[in-house]
């Protein structure tokens, strides 16, 4: 899933743009963050999939279980600004999320 750059509207900002498409993803600052719902399996399964994606577009996710969730955090807190590897990335993993979900 990518948002296109409008040519005519320099001023757009197709990051976010982008990001709205991404439900349940929550832009902090120069951070994208997202809580997502499953159990030890699925977490696992989720997480592999996530790190050989994140591998192929050089990004360090960070990845941790909480409480029942999981929890991702794309983008360097000393970054300065959400890059497209990085909504692509969050795009990838709703589509791994729906997947481990629908074949526990």
């Amino acid at each position: 899933m990518r948002a296109r750059k409008r040519r005519n509207d320099p001023g757009a900002d197709y990051l976010s743009d982008a990001l709205t498409l991404l439900g349940g993803w929550t832009r902090d600052g120069v951070q994208l963050r997202r809580d997502l719902a499953c159990d030890d399996s699925q977490h696992a399964a989720l997480t592999e999939r996530i790190k050989v994606a994140a591998d192929t577009l050089a990004i360090r996710p960070m990845i941790r279980r909480v409480d029942g969730h999981t929890q991702i955090c794309l983008g360097d807190r000393d970054g300065e600004a959400i890059t497209d590897g990085e909504v692509t990335l969050a795009a990838r993993i709703e589509d791994f999320y729906r997947t481990v979900l629908d074949h526990p």
